[in-house]
């Protein structure tokens, strides 16, 4: 990788064996949106129980007013209110105080977002993932789930406050006001546009927006990831999709559901309403996976809502359950704007080796070489403290306890210390394991595999 890529999205005539050669050629133009299934059916029938309408109602409305709520505050409490003001430390972006060349051929690395997410008890796991993902040119937003103790979310603040690198960078934040989400209904797509608006509104300089649990772990340290995505146009959004509906249609898609995790403040059970629905005819749904790794360009079309149809996708999802793999996929597959910048794969390794209707197992250290080969950035399936954890760390990251990712920007000695005195942040030093991911994306850029999988309808 010694040139910096093109600023579009290639066609190839050729299979290409770099990330540079799968980025050279010029875009083929758009084909013309999907048009509108010719066949109508009218949904009124479907709900003829006066309480399932104000229920449906009363629930989208909710969300509406939560994802309004969402762009007009910034509900979110920085990790030290004293130092929030002060600039990023000059040491880690020179580049920001006078201009700097490296004469290198390289193209600038980009930043990343980070929505990193857990519940009661988490407040170490969310650490831990922090660590293992931190760099200083990225942006970090914590959340504690709702029904965590405010004093372990107190704690948790504490030590990030603790940590000088985050004090330097300025670059780690946690939500004081606390969402309520249930993974299984609609307050899940609440909570990720919350997060990404919140994001939107500390930075203007991050290209990608990634949401982790603390079921994830990263597979690559930073300066590979930052490294390998520096070649790839910023508008390119990383999602696993697929207009086959197949059960989802009976089990998620037509039953009428309301979340309380949009209007309650206390644990509850989903209602399901006695009425279902039928399909829409307006637009395709697309179902997926609820680990995405998404453009800007794209989080704000989601989250500023200029176009009507993340709205409207909005309240028909708000009333469906487990919703979050079905959003996302949804609105880009039928927008003319994003509809061509979608790569059918989120980079993330999970052992999938169920039916569709069961949860993946929990990864163990018996899928350690298969998850490394696969070349994924991230992995899901992990178990609190698992020994596979503690290999990752020691063999891939080359991370220590309680310790962050060393990098580029880390100048400091060998061993615990190796972070302690700080360089340029813009500086990467990518591991051979770099090659796996870029060797994946390879292969997904390919022509025979890339434009053939973009919102294919079936």
């Amino acid at each position: 990788m010694s040139s910096p890529s093109s600023s579009t999205i290639n066609h190839h005539t050729h299979r290409p064996t770099t990330l540079q050669e799968a980025m050279q050629n010029p875009d083929p133009p758009p084909p013309p949106p999907p048009s509108s299934s010719s066949s109508s059916s009218s949904s009124s029938s479907s709900f003829k129980d006066h309480l399932t309408i104000l229920l449906l109602i009363f629930a989208s409305s909710l969300l509406a007013l939560l994802l309004f709520l969402t762009l007009s505050s910034s509900p979110y409490s920085s990790p030290s209110s004293s130092s929030a003001t002060l600039p990023p430390d000059p040491f880690l972006f020179p580049t920001r105080v006078v201009y700097h060349d490296y004469n290198s051929s390289d193209p600038t690395p980009p930043s990343l977002a980070y929505l990193l997410s857990g519940s009661k008890g988490d407040s170490g796991r969310i650490l831990r993932l922090l660590y293992a993902t931190y760099h200083p040119r990225n942006q970090y937003l914590l959340h504690l789930h709702r029904f965590a103790p405010q004093t372990e979310r107190d704690l948790l603040a504490l030590k990030v406050q603790s940590e000088p690198i985050f004090r330097a960078a300025q670059n780690v934040h946690l939500i004081g006001n606390a969402d309520i989400v249930y993974p299984k209904g609609s307050s899940s797509i609440s909570f990720t546009l919350h997060g990404a608006s919140i994001l939107l509104r500390l930075s203007s300089n991050w290209d990608w927006f990634i949401s982790l649990t603390v079921d994830d772990y990263p597979l690559v340290n930073q300066d590979d990831l930052l490294h390998i995505m520096s070649f790839l146009p910023k508008e390119l959004n990383f999602v696993n999709h697929s207009s086959y509906i197949g059960w989802k249609e009976a089990k998620r898609l037509k039953p009428v559901i309301v979340d309380p995790g949009l209007y309650r403040s206390e644990p509850n059970v989903m209602f399901y309403a006695a009425q279902k629905r039928v399909l829409p005819n307006a637009y395709r749904l697309f179902t997926g996976a609820s680990f995405n790794i998404l453009s800007r360009s794209f989080m704000e079309f989601c989250v500023v809502g200029i176009d009507n149809l993340p709205r409207t996708l909005l309240m028909y999802f708000a009333n469906t359950a487990s919703s979050l793999s079905d959003y996302f996929p949804t609105v880009i597959c039928n927008s003319r704007k994003f509809n061509k910048t979608i790569l059918n794969h989120n980079l993330l390794y999970a052992n999938f080796d169920t039916t569709p209707k069961e949860k993946p197992p929990r990864l163990s250290s018996n899928d350690f070489d298969v998850m490394v080969q696969n070349g994924a950035a991230f992995a899901t399936g992990f178990r609190s403290d698992d020994p596979i954890l503690d290999r990752i760390d020691r063999e891939i990251l080359n991370r220590h306890r309680g310790k962050v990712v060393p990098g580029g920007w880390c100048l400091g000695g060998f061993g615990n210390d190796t972070c302690s005195v700080w360089g340029d942040a813009d500086i990467l030093r990518p591991s051979p394991r770099a090659r796996g991911l870029e060797k994946l994306l390879v292969d997904l850029l390919s022509n025979d595999t890339f434009r053939s999988r973009q919102c294919i309808y079936k």
